[in-house]
């Protein structure tokens, strides 16, 4: 057996008491003002004390602490024990780090164990990290100012104070006033709109981790796409919206369903956000953020909710104790993903997509060096590092690795998907930590334990989750060469410098999937500058690629177009840059045409000029150290 930690082990990231206090309930009631860029109003806390006896001096606890940040500003506070008047408490704010500080409250008077506490917070929140405003020029439809809020990791002190920690999971509540013509959504199981007075109500009935609370404002329209399904955009957006994910997204939730167990949140929706949102998706509860870059006009990457749908099990649902244990959260989703595109398309093509990820992993250990400390599944996050900075492919995709051992060491996938619908059941709306999930493998399959597979030499559990390195297992992916090996060949006949078109054209494309089409493009990629000619070619050859919409698809070609000198199509990169603003595509495009030639170099300069206030203010950030 593997010694657990106790909950949430140490969390460095938060300073608030969450040991000695549990977080029942909280509401939310706020006014949204545009003109000031600030949420006003009150947030009320229902608390009960759970240090044990005679902790703290005199034996109760005497302050309540939580999580805040400079951005916040706390007007004043009240608190009421069960059946008392409310009273005035005097507050402070103490530094903690560079992201957040700590909201310190003097209690009236001891509080024991099982005592009960109402505290109400009035507060303004105006433009931190997790509060993020948006001028009409980053919208979609250029017209109106947008809200939206971003909690992972450790963001949403900025939105309200709070136990900001993934150990702590509560319910809670909102009422939401918004100026007329705008409406607000929040990742919740349910809502209502007083029209009358234009305020939006919101209740989780589940308990869920603070960076889960999500709230949008904008002029955002919706329509139904499946049974307990619907899409919320722009107007403009709706009909591309409704089009690309009518039908889908049940799909996916029978597929996860028949994989993990009951779909338990009620509605599955999808907020298409602004082009200037920096991510691809966020699975908020209820209510996923996704990148308006999903949007290719023919389903082609319809399938990317699948890694946020998958989170609906692992990640909402059983949850990562402390931001260490990210993998509990991420590799266990991968897997999932995974688990699910087998199923719909088969087990070439998920081999194709994990090869790719294996791609993205390989780079990043070799940028970093493998025995980086940032390369073991569990990490030490010291105090004072912002989780965000330990952000990387490990968790994802070394994580993936190791759940795949976990089940080749059972040997029959059948028993090993009945494993993960016993977890999920077993942790479902618990925080947990790597001993906490692999105590209870060895547990339920009994003869593994006996044959110690948690000692094997090589493969020791500890030395997955704390030794930095590639991973000492890799799954198969061979099932993935009926669709790679045409499109190395393929690429292989477009490096040559007198081109044979009749190979060429002898090779269908017209049936690839996107994972086809970008391991080919990726090929070209490595190996650009293609012989003189060839992207023209190229270009002529496959109007699929060339005119994509598919952001994939264009996102590739446009390096393509850099790392050639393509001048023909320098429009066509123009029209990228300006057509989105997500980071994963931004930054690595500004960063090939900055390291290539004098033109490319002007070009990118000229384009930034001219969409800098589209873009999220950190990615404005991360372009300018590029543009130096």
């Amino acid at each position: 057996m593997m010694a657990a930690e106790p909950v949430g082990g140490t969390d460095t990231a938060t300073s608030s008491s969450y040991r000695h206090f549990r977080v029942r309930h909280f509401h939310l009631e706020l006014r949204v003002d545009f003109d000031r860029r600030q949420l006003e109003g009150r947030e009320v806390l229902e608390l009960s004390c759970v240090r044990p006896d005679g902790g703290g001096c005199g034996g109760g606890e005497r302050e309540l602490r939580l999580d805040t940040h400079s951005s916040l500003c706390v007007q004043s506070v009240t608190a009421r024990s069960a059946g008392g008047d409310a009273q005035s408490l005097p507050f402070e704010i103490q530094p903690f780090t560079n992201y957040g500080a700590t909201l310190v409250l003097t209690l009236a008077g001891p509080c024991r164990h099982g005592d009960q506490l109402e505290v109400t917070i009035h507060y303004k929140a105006t433009d931190g990290p997790g509060v993020v405003w948006l001028d009409p020029e980053q919208t979609a439809g250029k017209v109106k100012p947008y809200l939206f809020t971003q909690g992972q990791a450790v963001l949403n002190r900025s939105f309200f104070p709070c136990f900001d920690t993934p150990a702590v999971k509560s319910t809670y509540s909102a009422s939401i006033k918004v100026p007329e013509g705008f409406t607000a959504v929040m990742s919740a199981t349910k809502w209502e709109h007083d029209q009358k007075q234009n305020i939006f109500h919101f209740k989780m009935h589940h308990p869920i981790p603070s960076y889960l609370v999500a709230l949008a404002v904008g002029d955002i329209v919706s329509a139904e796409v499946g049974p307990r399904s619907r899409v919320w955009t722009e107007p403009c957006l709706l009909d591309a919206a409704k089009e690309e994910y009518d039908g889908v997204v049940e799909e996916f939730l029978n597929a996860g369903e028949k994989l993990f167990g009951p779909y338990v949140w009620g509605r599955y929706d999808l907020l298409f956000m602004p082009p200037s949102f920096p991510f691809g998706g966020m699975e908020n509860p209820c209510l996923t953020f996704v990148t308006p870059c999903l949007l290719a006009g023919d389903r082609s990457l319809a399938d990317v909710i699948i890694h946020e749908i998958s989170h609906s099990w692992f990640g909402n649902l059983v949850t990562n104790a402390n931001w260490g244990d990210f993998w509990l959260n991420e590799g266990f989703t991968m897997y999932a993903q995974r688990r699910i595109t087998t199923e719909l398309y088969g087990a070439a093509y998920t081999c194709l997509e994990a090869a790719t990820g294996r791609a993205l992993l390989r780079q990043h250990m070799d940028n970093t060096g493998e025995d980086h400390p940032l390369n073991k599944l569990k990490v030490k996050i010291e105090a004072g590092i912002d989780p965000d900075e330990t952000y990387n492919e490990t968790p994802y995709e070394k994580g993936y690795c190791f759940v795949s051992y976990l089940a080749h060491l059972v040997g029959d996938q059948e028993k090993f998907d009945a494993f993960l619908r016993a977890y999920v059941e077993k942790f479902k709306f618990q925080s947990i930590v790597a001993e906490d999930t692999l105590n209870f493998y060895l547990n339920y399959f009994p003869e593994l334990k006996e044959k110690d597979v948690e000692k094997r030499p090589g493969f020791e559990f500890d030395g997955w989750l704390n030794t930095p390195g590639w991973p000492p297992y890799l799954p198969d992916l061979t099932s993935g060469d009926t669709l790679m090996k045409p499109a190395e060949n393929l690429a292989a006949l477009w490096l040559a410098a007198d081109l044979s078109m009749d190979a060429i054209k002898a090779i269908d494309v017209s049936s690839w999937r996107t994972y086809q089409i970008v391991y080919f493009l990726d090929k070209l990629l490595e190996k650009s500058p293609l012989p003189p000619g060839n992207v023209a070619k190229l270009a002529e050859t496959y109007p699929k690629i060339s005119k994509a919409k598919n952001a994939e698809l264009r996102f590739r070609w446009v390096q393509i177009i850099v790392k050639n000198n393509y001048e023909e199509a320098f429009d066509e990169l123009k029209n990228f840059l300006r057509s989105q603003g997500k980071q994963k595509y931004t930054v690595p495009v500004y960063r090939a045409m900055w390291s290539e030639t004098e033109g490319t170099r002007k070009l990118a300069q000229e384009t930034f000029a001219a969409t800098k206030n589209q873009l999220h203010k950190n990615v404005q950030n991360y372009v300018k150290k590029i543009l130096v």
